[in-house]
């Protein structure tokens, strides 16, 4: 079974207590230059983690990914006529 996961974008004063949010999931991306970190973790438990999250010192601000949240399947996307031309003459 699986379970629904999410992300959260955590913004850092600094890099040096990341190692320190494994504990509430998995570190997925840290960005070096602009100081976050990309945590996934269970969907239901985004609300809790949020708020004990940014009651760190060393946490500036965290944001929810909302990917789960957008739509991927796209209606109606008809492809250019002039791009499937150059597609079947092997461009």
């Amino acid at each position: 079974m699986l379970r629904q996961r999410q992300g959260l974008i955590i913004w850092l004063y600094s890099l040096k207590q990341a190692k320190a949010l494994r504990k509430y999931g998995n570190i997925h991306y840290v960005s070096k230059k602009l100081k976050y970190v990309v945590l996934y973790c269970d969907a239901d438990e985004i609300d809790d983690l949020t708020e004990k999250i940014s009651s760190y010192s060393f946490v500036k601000k965290v944001e929810p990914s909302y990917r789960p949240f957008v739509k991927t399947e796209y209606e109606n996307s008809k492809p250019d006529k002039a791009k499937e031309y150059d597609y079947k003459m092997g461009f």
